[in-house]
């Protein structure tokens, strides 16, 4: 099956639903600010380094911007907030999108990546990771008054995705079987919009992520089926480099998960753990 990318002519109802992205420019570590700011927390003690985390920037609730404070916020934002804290290390995080953090993790102008990033087998070629934080699930969406069910449906129709995700990965493995055609779009915003929009028939995306947006965003979407293609998320490094930030994360991780403050932070963003 032929993966073709299409240049999405995002309408004024597109540009909405993307927000504002901003290009990277790293937020800097300020001591007073705590786990609920996407400003990274300078804490006392630990490592005099100051780690570079590049993360993604339209993945709610993973990460996305808060147009009430102009400022990223999320799971992701909250969990590397209070494992700093807990650790003692201070960071930096730039929210590039996905494409930009993965480029500038590869060519090894950042420490570390969080950004809802599934760990696979042919990741761990290349990237070394924490334990996993949050398990996810890949789900068809459709626009809201499709009669799409199944996918047998989708046999001659298009199926959005944002390319380099685990969504583009399963898409992919099933369109040669259920006849369709994966069309690949930069982020999650635009993979809403040509479904909702009725470029494309149907999409794939992590069900935690499009739940929220449907819930939280008033999307013209539903979704169908099951959960798929379940796999762990995890806090990412460059294969051998900075091994001691994912003993850090793993470690400040745990910490949280006995004290409650990992359920919190879930719960804050409607996720049930």
């Amino acid at each position: 099956m032929t993966v073709k990318k299409r240049i999405l002519a995002l309408t004024t109802a597109s540009l909405v639903l993307a927000g504002a992205l901003t290009a990277c420019g790293g937020q800097s570590a300020t001591p007073e600010e705590t786990g609920d700011s996407t400003t990274p927390v300078e804490s006392t003690g630990g490592t005099e380094k100051v780690y570079h985390i590049v993360a993604d920037n339209a993945f709610a609730p993973f990460e996305f911007l808060d147009e009430a404070t102009g400022e990223y916020t999320g799971v992701d934002m909250d969990l590397l907030a209070a494992i700093a804290e807990d650790q003692g290390f201070q960071y930096t995080v730039d929210n590039c999108g996905w494409d930009a953090a993965l480029g500038n993790l590869q060519a090894g102008l950042a420490d570390g990546m969080i950004a809802g990033m599934s760990i696979t087998d042919e990741r761990r070629e290349s990237y070394d990771f924490s334990d996993s934080y949050y398990d996810g699930g890949q789900i068809m969406l459709v626009k809201g008054d499709s009669t799409i069910a199944s996918y047998e449906d989708l046999a001659g129709l298009t199926v959005a995705v944002k390319t380099g995700t685990q969504s583009a990965t399963f898409a992919q493995s099933i369109a040669e079987e259920y006849g369709f055609e994966v069309v690949t779009y930069k982020d999650s915003p635009a993979v809403y919009a040509a479904v909702a929009g009725g470029i494309d028939a149907a999409g794939f995306e992590d069900y935690a992520v499009i739940a929220y947006q449907i819930q939280n965003q008033s999307l013209d979407l539903k979704v169908v089926g099951e959960q798929e293609n379940i796999t762990p998320y995890g806090f990412a490094v460059l294969k051998g480099q900075n091994p001691e930030l994912i003993e850090m994360f793993n470690a400040g991780l745990a910490n949280i998960r006995e004290s409650g403050q990992y359920a919190e932070i879930m719960a804050k963003y409607g996720i049930e753990v």
